[in-house]
């Protein structure tokens, strides 16, 4: 038997495995059938038994080819029987162990060939580690991405971190290698063991792991993210038939972190499960349509806010399971709110245990530091033009749609993306072919993510936060646009955060930052934001950054707060601002809550609150917001008063608003402005109402229009117009019958007066 096993061993294969060298170890372990019988081999490490035990009963000892745990046997037949292996380590305990190399790859092909072309966009169904079941053995296959490695294995406690001992296949030249391990569960944590060029081992966490250890551990964790049962189809169906650019929008921006912090002492954070209940009764009350949560794809380092992500398909393990994040989906679909996720696709961190130089090159970024490093970030650029990391990025951004069920991406930094010399001196970038410092792979991988976005037809979207002019940026693909769905008006935040932070005394000679936007409106399908970027690194918070006594600060930021809800463009809004936190946010500690005791703080939530409700509540606010025939200036130029005057408006006329905006602390009892057309016009909404901590500057009764020509338009009303406020009337046309009493009523005065 020993003679006829040594003449059927390749033993520079053998050799190869001994020292975790193969890339194809399933060319040499399991079982094979040969013309003596059915030869079985295995490598077990520290084994100094094993018995090979097939189904059908029979038993047969193996014999040690090689002391660091090389055994074959020969097995009578012509055809594998599944079988086990009786293991007895040099520990003297013993084990039943399904044999790794006895199964077939997962991934096919049509796989291969996808990923390959950067069109496999549920690769994460297969790269990574997935529990399932195969003839009735449960297990894990794995998968992963290394195709500059030498060898690549599983490692983690359930083989005591030993790179010998799972060494993975190389399926063909795909760069791919897999392994089945048996009777691995849940909740294992494992990384990837690779050995690169010049016999250097590096250990990597799974780069498409759906589960990880809570920093500043570092491996992944086997997940199984099909046992979570939703409830939440009527809420994808009522979204799927929804059409968010006419329909309100007003997004709170949280970091899910310091939003609220547990008070019992040992606890950092609260879990999903926790803070889902608490945060849907704040959104619901307050008038939110969605939130939108700072990243929540895993990060080691709690400063970066996220957005330096070193486990894309994993929500972070700081506030539970990726089953407890589900709930939280789940509950805030259950209550009516849409989630919004931020993505980061534009760089990546430096750690070791992270995508860079994953396989001992530079695979996921590029090799020359010009195009593959921010140098003033610290961070790594995606290589966008390889179609395998371009698919890694397309694939998570369906994943968080397909298996988390969010409602929409708000992409960061795209800017950074676009330009190849975005942050760069001269002589630290390279010009794309043409010369250019367009990125051409971006774009192509832009229009591609978005492309496929826009047929899946389910109402999600995608957001850009880009900070420059680059064209198009909402413009549909076919038409020579990037095709994301709305864009942050970046623009529109730096003038007006700068015009409101001026003195008003001096705010009539910068009138044009409150009226610029309206130049550029159209452009874009954007979103108006006061991110949490507008409230850190010493920029301090919304309310500190008005000028003025505290009252004028107060009053100040409800005319701020107005104005953004009544302009054109979705809303967003960071957390704390809609009760004036004082202080600058930081994600160590929890907002500000106890400011609420106080009446003026209380106030300003009541304020945004009312605002919120009163954008849902008339169309005109949101309907047309990406169509000039929802918007009309009727007075833009007064800039010694810094008041402006709009209507914003649908295709109905009844539906009318008309907006005033004064930002001076002067009252004018009796200020007549220009209308639409003649009709009634009907305080609704006045932020100097005592109520809000306003002086109760507001006009109580019904105006009707006068045949007085102002703003250069033939009717006119006379009202008050609140100091650092914002009044907002309907207007109501009037109608034939009332038109004919008004002339008739006229007609009898003036005979009266003959």
């Amino acid at each position: 038997m020993e003679e006829e096993l040594y003449d059927l061993m390749d033993w520079a294969d053998i050799e190869a495995l001994i020292y975790s060298e193969h890339d194809n170890p399933h060319r040499l372990l399991g079982a094979f059938v040969t013309e003596k019988g059915i030869l079985i081999n295995a490598f077990i490490p520290t084994a100094i038994s094993i018995t090979v035990k097939l189904k059908t009963g029979q038993e047969y000892p193996m014999i040690c080819e090689d002391s660091e745990g090389f055994y074959s046997v020969l097995v009578p037949g012509n055809k594998v029987i599944p079988y086990s292996f009786f293991v007895t380590y040099d520990n003297n305990s013993s084990k039943v162990v399904q044999d790794p190399y006895y199964y077939e790859p997962m991934i096919d092909g049509v796989d291969i060939s996808k990923f390959s072309n950067g069109i496999h966009y549920n690769i994460y169904d297969k790269l990574g580690a997935h529990p399932i079941t195969i003839d009735g053995v449960k297990g894990v296959s794995f998968a992963v991405w290394a195709p500059n490695a030498i060898r690549v294995s599983v490692v983690g406690n359930f083989n005591n971190w030993d790179g010998r001992r799972h060494q993975m296949r190389r399926l063909f030249d795909s760069g791919i290698f897999e392994l089945f391990i048996p009777d691995l569960d849940v909740l294992e944590i494992y990384k990837f063991e690779i050995k690169i060029k010049g016999g250097l081992v590096i250990l990597k966490a799974d780069p498409y792991a759906n589960r990880t250890e809570l920093r500043p551990s570092s491996a992944s964790v086997i997940w199984n993210l099909n046992s979570y049962q939703w409830n939440d189809d009527n809420w994808l169906k009522k979204r799927s038939s929804s059409n968010y650019e006419t329909e309100p929008m007003s997004v709170y921006e949280v970091h899910l972190g310091s939003w609220k912090k547990p008070d019992d002492q040992g606890r950092e954070f609260y879990n999903y499960r926790e803070i889902a209940p608490m945060l849907a009764s704040y959104i619901k009350d307050m008038g939110y349509t969605h939130i939108e949560l700072m990243p929540i794809m895993e990060h080691p380092f709690d400063a970066s806010w996220g957005y330096q992500v070193t486990g894309y398909y994993a929500p972070t393990a700081r506030y539970g399971s990726p089953d407890d994040f589900m709930y939280f989906i789940d509950y805030m679909h259950q209550e009516g709110i849409g989630v919004i996720l931020d993505w980061v696709p534009a760089h990546f961190p430096r750690d070791s245990f992270g995508l860079a130089n994953f396989d001992g090159t530079c695979l996921y970024e590029h090799l020359d530091p010009r195009q593959g490093s921010h140098p003033h970030w610290g961070t790594l650029i995606y290589n966008y033009g390889r179609p395998q990391v371009a698919n890694f990025l397309i694939a998570n951004a369906l994943f968080w749609v397909e298996k988390y069920h969010v409602d929409g991406i708000r992409m960061d930094a795209v800017a950074s993306m676009l330009y190849l010399d975005y942050g760069k001196k001269h002589g630290e970038w390279v010009a794309n072919i043409y010369g250019g410092n367009e990125n051409l792979e971006v774009i192509e991988m832009l229009k591609h993510l978005n492309s496929i976005f826009k047929k899946r037809k389910d109402g999600t979207i995608i957001i850009a936060e880009e900070s420059t002019a680059w064209p198009k940026i909402t413009g549909e693909v076919e038409s020579g646009g990037l095709g994301f769905d709305l864009k942050w008006n970046l623009g529109w935040m730096n003038d007006f955060t700068n015009y409101m932070k001026c003195d008003p005394l001096f705010r009539k000679g910068r009138h044009g930052e409150l009226t610029f936007s309206m130049i550029y409106a159209y452009s874009e399908k954007f979103m108006l934001v006061l991110s949490h970027d507008e409230v850190v690194h010493g920029k301090g918070s919304m309310i500190n950054k008005m000028p003025g006594s505290d009252e004028q600060k107060f009053a100040n930021l409800r005319a701020a707060y107005g104005f953004m809800m009544t302009h054109p463009g979705k809303k967003l809004l960071f957390m704390g601002q809609d009760f004036a936190q004082y202080s600058e946010w930081s994600e160590s500690k929890s907002l500000d809550w106890m400011l609420l005791n106080q009446e003026k703080h209380l106030q300003m939530k009541q304020y945004v609150k009312d605002l919120n409700w009163l954008y849902r509540q008339y169309p005109s606010l949101y309907m047309l917001d990406f169509s000039d025939d929802g918007f009309e200036w009727i007075s833009c130029m007064d800039a010694d008063h810094s008041i402006v005057v709009f209507i914003r408006k649908t295709n109905n006329i009844d539906e009318t608003l008309l907006i005033v905006c004064n930002f001076t602390p002067v009252v004018y009892k009796s200020f007549r402005i220009g209308l639409p057309f003649a009709g009634k016009f009907k305080e609704i909404f006045n932020s100097d109402d005592i109520q809000y901590g306003g002086s109760g500057n507001i006009n109580p009764r019904l105006k009707q229009s006068k045949n007085i020509e102002a703003d250069g338009r033939d009717c006119s009303i006379n009202i008050t117009v609140p100091p650092l406020g914002i009044s907002v009337f309907t207007c109501t046309p009037f109608t034939d019958s009332e038109l004919e009493n008004m002339v008739n009523t006229k007609k009898k005065i003036n005979k009266k007066k003959k």
